[in-house]
């Protein structure tokens, strides 16, 4: 249904659900209630229901440099199907553009190729400066295990002369 000018000008300022509301009223059935109408007791029902819910994102974003050859690396590879779809075709139609077709291809299979080992380097290369570990490696536990295992000694060797203080013997490690 239409909406008229008389009808845009009175149109309420709540937005699109007040106005197939308003719009609904005038329907045929009148003992029906539309949604948004006044339902007697002094309250408006809301007919707005946002079109999309807002949920967190499942993983984090990519970093800008990692993004940036991700992008790269996809162009690169479009273009490079595009050129081997072109030399299949000048090949099948036996045009002499077949050749060079064929060699831009290859060049832009190395140049993809290249691309896409660009976008895992610098991913790996943000983790590392940036500090990023997702799952701790085997490396990271052994490192750790023998930090704990020093602090251990440390407070173990801190707590003997503790001990050894506590006696009163200056020093003494033997019994007279």
């Amino acid at each position: 249904m239409a909406m008229g000018t008389a009808e845009r000008s009175g149109a309420p300022e709540g937005g699109a659900a007040e106005v197939t509301a308003a719009v609904t009223s005038n329907a045929s059935d009148r003992d029906i209630r539309a949604a948004g109408r006044d339902t007697g007791t002094g309250e408006r029902q809301s007919g707005y229901r946002p079109l999309w819910r807002e949920e967190p994102a499942r993983r984090r974003r990519m970093p800008d440099p990692v993004r940036t050859a991700a992008v790269r690396a996809v162009l690169v590879v479009a273009v490079t199907l595009i050129l081997a779809m072109v030399a299949f075709l000048c090949t099948l139609a036996e045009s002499w553009l077949a050749f060079p077709m064929v060699l831009a291809s290859v060049a832009g299979t190395v140049v993809a190729t290249w691309g896409v080992l660009d976008v895992w380097v610098t991913r790996q290369v943000w983790n590392q400066r940036h500090g990023v570990v997702s799952v701790p490696s085997s490396t990271a536990r052994a490192m750790r295990r023998e930090r704990r295992r020093a602090r251990r000694q440390a407070r173990a060797a801190e707590g003997s002369r503790e001990r050894i203080g506590r006696r009163g013997g200056a020093g003494q490690l033997s019994h007279p």
